[in-house]
């Protein structure tokens, strides 16, 4: 099973609830996604020395064979990735730096406007697409064989960067637009196009990009779940929890960052009054050990086992072999 975006503080009693909830594998990310350089190398080596210190029950994955060993050791496998590549504006030659240090997925932007294009939150106009040093980018994570992730992208920078990509890339977390209008959300258009780069979409259980007037439940990530699959297909959707369990910052930063009155106010501010701190997660999955809970509604809702196999790892699998070789 393989958690295609993880942000949940690193511990030892994360990564247990983790493993308990079945997760094999997590795309974590590993540095904060507006860190300068020398922030990003400093928090990506605590978070090394951290999974280090854990070593019976984790390890960092860098290649396929790598995570199948950490499933044959019952260890968790930590994909070390990074939700922004703000930390390679100056110099794209860091992305080498970083991709010897461990890390294998990377998007150009978060929510921010930066070199290489613009994040969800600037919506029409606001977006103006994907730069040239967003060409730049392109290019060497092609020739590092780096996953290319769009999900933070605003939509005509992400369509941008779907039309130039020649290998496969992924919103390793996002929704359906048309399901739940969040700007983090995909249109069916972006789906499709990451279905035709041999990509994916990892449907997101983020409760501001499932549903705004209520509190949303598993029920409601089912309804994603099912509308991606009608429009991308079985073999281009996958799992991604994006659940800030045991939350890195606690109340205080959640509160500026990505509460309801935080810096992101047409993604977080647009949300029905029940999204306050102590409900912000989704009502019946609060926590990596509810996972298996997911598979059980697929099967409620008929979806054969070879077909939860893909969305849990086998769709995840075939794109970073695709990618990573």
């Amino acid at each position: 099973m393989i958690d295609g975006l993880n942000c949940a503080v690193v511990t030892r009693d994360q990564f247990e609830r983790t493993l308990k909830g079945g997760v094999s594998i997590i795309n974590l990310t590993a540095i904060t996604p507006w860190s300068s350089v020398t922030g990003a190398l400093k928090e990506l080596e605590t978070n090394l020395a951290t999974i280090e210190a854990m070593s019976d029950i984790a390890c960092v994955v860098r290649s396929v064979d790598d995570i199948g060993a950490a499933k044959r050791d019952g260890k968790l496998g930590v994909i070390i990735g990074s939700q922004s590549s703000q930390m390679a504006e100056e110099d794209l030659a860091m992305l080498a730096t970083f991709k010897r240090l461990g890390m294998r997925i990377l998007q150009p932007t978060y929510n921010e406007r930066c070199k290489f294009g613009q994040g969800a939150p600037f919506v029409g106009d606001a977006d103006e697409g994907m730069t040239a040093a967003g060409h730049d980018w392109i290019a060497e994570m092609h020739r590092l064989h780096l996953l290319i992730d769009l999900s933070h992208c605003g939509h005509k920078t992400g369509a941008d960067y779907l039309a130039a990509s020649k290998q496969p890339v992924v919103f390793s977390h996002a929704n359906s637009y048309e399901m739940c209008p969040s700007p983090r959300n995909k249109t069916d258009d972006h789906v499709r196009a990451v279905a035709r780069t041999g990509g994916l979409i990892g449907a997101v259980m983020w409760a501001p990009s499932l549903k705004h007037a209520t509190r949303p439940s598993i029920e409601d990530y089912l309804d994603q779940l099912d509308h991606l699959v009608n429009v991308g297909g079985i073999e281009h959707v996958a799992f991604a929890s994006d659940q800030a369990e045991g939350h890195p910052g606690g109340r205080e930063e959640w509160e500026t960052t990505f509460g309801p009155r935080g810096k992101y106010p047409n993604i977080t501010g647009i949300l029905g009054p029940w999204y306050e701190w102590d409900t912000r997660l989704c009502s019946d999955y609060s926590s990596l050990a509810h996972t298996p809970r997911i598979w059980d509604a697929m099967r409620k809702r008929q979806y054969s086992a070879s077909d939860i196999e893909k969305v849990m790892s086998r769709n995840w699998l075939r794109v970073l072999r695709d990618v990573w070789g």
